[in-house]
């Protein structure tokens, strides 16, 4: 095979490139979107490497997941979306290829980039017509300022973006916000459980209120994890869920609700730890095989 070939753009390696062949996009079930923004970040910077970086990392992994082969059902990997202009034409882009995914029938897979681009995702899930979905979050912020840094499309913000557009929300493993934030949960009605409740006794299940949507779109932010799994990310936070736990979580989630896409965000690779790229890489495609895998 020459690798060459296995390029989604230059310097963008397709998922899982060294084991097969890019499938046509008509026969591949998981749609993989790099966006590479970082603009707001407020700390470490990096995130805009994070995309690149998992994708060349999943070169490295197996096929099989320890449980079944999810690359049989097709991954295909689109060139990272152009990350030019000001933040609302940046989402405006995410939007339109998560319609054009939505509507050939197949699930849009982020991979970023700072958080912002989760906002582009849902826009486009509800612009394409998706109706009676709600949002779960993996993170270490709850990301619900109306504005951070006078920025309303700050990575801090992107939640108070989607709750304003009346999508519910589901908050898990947060540990750092602010008292705008518990206000704002308050006013839209966001549930959670927190670090504090999940952490210590490793809650691995979990129950969805009855009255929250079928169809959901899951958001990991990498610093919802603990520090000690991916330090590589701009805002670590002590006390984050861990490995196992949270994919027993994404599974919780599987089990009661029709995922219908998800992104993994805020990853910041540090040159020469390339543990933390192919772990991230292992995440998602972890994540594609719970939802690949009938629940049981």
């Amino acid at each position: 095979m020459n690798q060459f070939d296995q390029l989604a753009a230059p310097g963008y390696p397709v998922f899982l490139g060294s084991e097969q062949e890019q499938p046509k996009p008509e026969d591949a079930r998981f749609h993989i979107i790099p966006a590479p923004y970082e603009e707001s970040v407020s700390y470490g910077g990096g995130t805009a490497k994070g995309p690149a970086a998992i994708l060349a990392a999943s070169w490295q992994l197996e096929t099989w997941d320890g449980k079944s082969t999810p690359a049989q059902q097709g991954i295909y990997t689109h060139a990272p979306v152009d990350m030019g202009g000001t933040p609302e034409e940046v989402i405006e882009r995410i939007s339109q290829l998560t319609q054009e995914i939505v509507k050939a029938g197949k699930m849009p897979v982020m991979l970023g980039g700072e958080h912002t681009v989760t906002y582009g995702v849902i826009k486009g899930l509800l612009e394409a017509g998706v109706e009676d979905f709600g949002v779960v979050q993996i993170d270490a912020h709850a990301d619900l300022r109306d504005a951070y840094e006078d920025n309303p499309y700050s990575h801090a913000s992107v939640m108070k973006r989607i709750v304003d557009e009346d999508v519910p929300l589901f908050q898990l493993g947060v540990r750092a916000m602010c008292q705008e934030e518990i206000k704002s949960r308050k006013v839209h009605g966001v549930r959670h459980l927190d670090a504090e409740v999940l952490v210590p006794k490793n809650v691995q299940t979990f129950e969805l209120p009855d009255e929250f949507p079928e169809k959901v779109y899951f958001t990991l932010d990498i610093d919802g994890m603990d520090p000690s799994i991916f330090p590589s990310t701009g805002t670590p936070v002590p006390g984050g869920l861990g490995w196992y736990q949270t994919l027993a979580l994404f599974e919780s989630v599987r089990k009661q609700r029709q995922i219908i896409g998800f992104d993994i965000v805020e990853f910041a690779p540090i040159e020469g730890f390339h543990a933390y790229e192919f772990s991230a890489a292992l995440l998602a495609y972890k994540m594609m095989g719970i939802i690949e895998r009938p629940p049981v």
